[in-house]
């Protein structure tokens, strides 16, 4: 029997052009892969049709497929035809559903991959159920469906057990089972069948499927889809950019993790922020800055549920957190999250292939402030119903003296240095933006101690931001005593610190193009060499801040086509990439990261608020 890797090798050397796009072969590389969800899980389904990408029970559980990082001992979940064939994605319209087209000499089929999700009993059910139906669009295909799941990333091979009607894997904490009106014989035995009519498969964790098959896909399939437009619908989007939006807005959701309201960075690990880089982590995590960009973006248009699930997840931490925040938790509050590297082959080989998160250790002072700011709408904005606790006073005093014991500490700054600890201009930032939401709470719960207190650090912080400026430069620089530009200090125009009609505003936003502004819209964190040495790709979040601080200056007509050329660097299915190349406009890092699609959300955000008259494209 040839291997799903031999298969998939065939298949690109003897199909037509779209296969061929793979990234061993282009100059180009994309991720050739869309993302389904349900607020319990993510999974990568490749236009290969392949599950390259499933962690169950948990986003950060090992991998039951993982052919994403490791072809032969990742497991596989396929629905491939016998010969040649080319194949193509898209989204059914404003959901989370996923089509796959496959289109060969005998015939085609749609293959539509969903992860449940809608309101039932006055909850959301969101079950570890994946799902997949395969439609007959014309002729008749050969084909063969393949079934591997695996454990304990690759290490641990499954035991399948046939029954009537659907097939078991038994080897995990809980039993994979998977249930479909495909011949089982032929699903075991890797023999090819002809499609002739609709076919169903569900695999699930745990909980079987023990309702009728063919009536529960398709009512699953049809309660799902209504959910996910019904929700589009209720987000106020503004009329420019709205397919990029949605797309962004609809990815973004599924990355909270709802039963605690942690929301992650990243549903994948180890993909390379360039080719042998070695800069391979693991985003499967809650950074409570990453958080605070995500919120911020669902505030704009205006969804504020994920705010509200995010705050229980904080006071839950804060009970473990005594002493400090840590800069990211496990998505149920872990603190542990030991780094360690696997036996695995790594995308496209790059090595090392890591889970867990050593930056959990870091001392990253920027965290306080983002909580603060995070959780302000609860206690200003008049759109949200008041569920301050009546300790809120306290609480918020708990965080204030975190930043009055840390503000004089240097720390490892947002891009997470392994070796390096400076007084970094953006920690102190959010040192005043987080002082300056203080202050605002403070006026809310009519506190006057408070008050006093957050003003006291705000002045403080504003005299540790002037010490990173450099006079002769007239830019603010990386950290205090340091030569290197940032563009976090973007942060310092997008958060008003610096008035964006001010000479000083558009000397330091000068001086950062010099340095760090690459072809093509993109821009640079930093070009000196960290830990691992100089970085070679571009960063996205930053190249979209770019974007948001040009509008907000009023330099409309640039952020406008800054912001055309950053939405060229998606994939086929609208999904943005941590990193982009800038010579070759390849998608690196971990994709899809939140980051960059809280980026274009944003950044149509600021300029759709300075455009005159709606504009619809």
């Amino acid at each position: 029997m040839v291997s799903f890797c031999e298969r998939h090798v065939i298949c690109i050397l003897e199909a037509g052009t779209e296969n061929r796009l793979t990234p061993a072969l282009m100059t180009k590389h994309l991720y050739e892969t869309g993302i389904i969800g349900n607020c319990a899980y993510i999974a990568h389904i490749h236009k290969n049709t392949n599950v390259a990408w499933l962690c169950w029970p948990r986003f950060d559980s090992s991998f039951i497929f993982g052919g994403l990082l490791d072809l032969q001992r990742g497991g596989e979940f396929s629905i491939l035809p016998t010969g040649n064939y080319e194949s193509h994605q898209y989204y059914l319209e404003n959901t989370n559903i996923l089509c796959t087209e496959v289109h060969t000499q005998e015939g085609d089929y749609r293959i539509i991959d969903l992860a449940p999700r809608f309101f039932q009993y006055e909850r959301y059910y969101k079950p570890l159920m994946l799902v997949r139906k395969i439609e007959l669009l014309r002729g008749r295909p050969l084909i063969r469906v393949t079934c591997a799941p695996t454990g304990n990333y690759g290490t641990v091979k499954l035991h399948v057990n046939e029954n009537s009607n659907h097939l078991e894997y038994r080897g995990l904490e809980d039993t994979v089972r998977l249930t479909t009106d495909i011949s089982l014989s032929y699903i075991t035995g890797g023999k090819a069948f002809t499609l002739n009519e609709t076919r169903y498969l569900v695999l699930t964790y745990g909980t079987p499927l023990e309702a009728p098959l063919h009536y529960t896909v398709e009512d699953f399939l049809k309660k799902t889809s209504l959910y996910w437009q019904q929700w589009v619908q209720n987000t106020g989007i503004e009329s420019i950019y709205q397919k990029q939006v949605i797309r962004s807005s609809l990815a973004l959701k599924i990355h909270q993790f709802e039963d605690t309201g942690a929301i992650i960075a990243a549903s994948t690990t180890s993909l390379p922020e360039s080719p042998g880089s070695g800069r391979t982590w693991d985003y499967r995590y809650c950074w409570l800055r990453d958080a605070y960009y995500i919120l911020q973006a669902f505030n704009f248009i205006g969804h504020f549920e994920e705010l509200e699930r995010y705050f229980h997840f904080l006071e839950n931490i804060t009970i473990t957190s005594k002493e400090r925040y840590q800069p990211l938790y496990g998505i149920t509050g872990e603190r542990y999250l030991p780094e360690r590297i696997l036996d695995l082959e790594g995308y496209l080989g790059n090595k090392p292939v890591r889970i867990g998160n050593e930056a959990s250790e870091h001392i990253q002072n920027d965290a306080y402030g983002q909580i603060l700011v995070t959780l302000l709408p609860l206690y200003v904005d008049q759109r949200i119903l008041n569920k301050a606790r009546v300790d809120s006073a306290s609480w918020v005093a708990n965080v204030l003296y975190k930043i009055e014991k840390t503000i004089d500490e240097p720390d490892a700054g947002l891009w997470e240095f392994r070796t390096i600890r400076q007084h970094h201009c953006y920690t102190h930032l959010f040192n005043w933006a987080g002082a300056c939401a203080a202050i605002k709470m403070a006026d809310h719960l009519r506190d006057r101690k408070l008050k006093v207190l957050a003003m006291r650090l705000k002045r403080k912080a504003t005299t540790r931001i002037e010490e990173c400026y450099d006079v002769n430069r007239k830019v603010y620089l990386e950290a205090k005593e340091s030569p290197h530009l940032d563009a976090s200090t973007l942060q310092l125009i997008l958060m008003n610190y610096l008035n964006p009609n001010s000479a000083k505003a558009r000397n330091h936003l000068k001086g950062l193009e010099a340095g760090l502004k690459a072809p093509g819209g993109l821009f640079y964190r930093y070009k000196h060499a960290d830990d691992f040495g100089k970085p070679e790709s571009t960063f996205l979040i930053t190249a979209f801040w770019y974007v948001e601080v040009l509008a907000y200056m009023n330099r409309l007509k640039e952020a406008i086509e800054n912001f055309e050329q950053l939405l060229q660097y998606t994939n086929h299915l609208g999904l943005f990439s941590e990193d982009v190349d800038a010579a070759t406009g390849s998608q690196w890092g971990n994709f899809p990261q939140a980051y960059s699609h809280v980026g274009v959300m944003n950044a149509a955000y600021r300029i759709a608020k300075k455009v005159d008259k709606p504009i619809f494209l």
